[in-house]
């Protein structure tokens, strides 16, 4: 055997991809990056802030400040100040002299209205989690492997045909074969092709992902108009006046009609009201624009792939609508790109084919290979 077809054997064995030795099943991200930040920021930044919220109030003590008489003794002041957190209405009187209530309970359950939020944020993931993760995980595990073996069928066919050429008296009589080959398909991987094709016309997926993206934007647009709501009625009123006649008090004529408070606290709310209200408004045209990618096909993973034989017939089925499942598929396997290991591979040799100078000798990684084989460039041109 001469030097050539020794190195070309060497080549070609190298070139053929090793059994992945764990489980791909613990490597695969079931979540887009974009969705992951999105999680992390709406959920973890309101439970963020109401921790610190709830470790000033337990290190400061008392949120609410009453300016009692000075004939009061230090319990009494105490429990005014006590009476008037648990209450929480402010008396005032309107233009005409009537008196009016209104109630600052809001102030008292904002930490909790957070806590709320925060387990809102987290629906959306949940059932994502749960109504789509796992057939999408299945999906992708079939997927990723049908690649990885499609390459390596390639190579294999790579590595028949240099010993068919290299047996064959006659080249063009090999060439020809090879394109009728081709035209009759004999080179298509049946099974992934129709699996995709399946899965283009599929829409549970689909609609799951932009059901979670809707929710999120809703839940996100509710917390926003909560948040004004607050600021409009409540957080611009951090002093009020408090009855404490109520009860066996009522009767007593020492204890004045209203006592004046403020809100130890007020300021802090404010700025958490305002912190997590322009973080969710700055992250509604996030959620917008990860539903606007199901608008259009993400080709560039497939195109690589299409150096392989018969990949193109499902460049052309991919002009119908992306809204499907086929579309999400195609979002994930790049986000899990890592674990296709075959794609580093062919992204190289596409890189080589685009700096390669006749092109038209090239349209697949087998003639790719058959070239560096060391087989006679002979092949009709297109």
């Amino acid at each position: 055997m001469s030097l050539s077809h020794t190195a070309a054997e060497y080549m070609l064995s190298d070139a053929l991809l090793p059994d992945p030795g764990g489980s791909r099943a613990k490597g695969l991200r079931l979540e887009l990056p974009s969705d992951r930040l999105l999680k992390f920021v709406t959920v973890g930044l309101p439970l963020f802030l109401v921790s610190l919220a709830f470790a000033r109030e337990f290190s400061t003590g008392s949120q609410i400040s009453c300016f009692s008489p000075t004939n009061f003794t230090g319990k009494q002041s105490a429990y005014v100040d006590t009476a008037c957190w648990d209450s929480l209405v402010h008396h005032g009187f309107d233009a005409e002299g009537h008196a009016v209530t209104k109630s600052l309970w809001a102030l008292k359950v904002f930490p909790y209205s957070l806590l709320v939020v925060a387990v809102l944020m987290y629906m959306p993931y949940l059932l994502w989690r749960y109504a789509a993760a796992p057939a999408l995980h299945c999906d992708l595990l079939f997927i990723i492997d049908e690649l990885d073996k499609s390459y390596n069928r390639s190579v294999r066919l790579v590595q028949h045909m240099r010993k068919v050429q290299q047996a064959s008296a006659e080249p063009e009589r090999f060439w020809e074969e090879y394109e009728r080959a081709r035209r009759e398909r004999y080179f298509e991987f049946p099974l992934l092709e129709r699996y995709l094709t399946c899965k283009q016309h599929a829409h549970s997926m689909v609609f799951i992902y932009i059901l979670r993206n809707l929710l999120l934007l809703l839940f996100l647009a509710a917390t926003c108009l909560y948040l004004v709501f607050l600021h409009l009625n409540i957080f611009f009123q951090d002093e009020f006046s408090c009855s404490i006649k109520t009860g066996l008090l009522q009767a007593e004529p020492h204890i004045p009609l209203l006592i004046p408070c403020k809100l130890v606290f007020f300021s802090v709310f404010q700025l958490i009201s305002v912190s997590v209200g322009g973080v969710y408004i700055l992250l509604i045209p996030v959620v917008i624009y990860n539903a606007l990618q199901l608008c259009q096909w993400d080709k560039g993973l497939l195109a690589v792939y299409e150096m392989l034989p018969a990949f193109d017939l499902l460049s052309r089925k991919m002009l119908t609508c992306p809204v499907n499942d086929l579309n999400i598929i195609l979002l994930f396997l790049r986000a899990n790109i890592s674990e296709l290991t075959s794609f580093g591979r062919l992204n190289a040799v596409s890189a080589l084919r685009e700096a390669t100078a006749n092109k038209q000798d090239i349209d697949t990684v087998v003639d790719f290979m058959t070239l560096l084989a060391g087989l006679e460039t002979t092949k009709p041109k297109h």
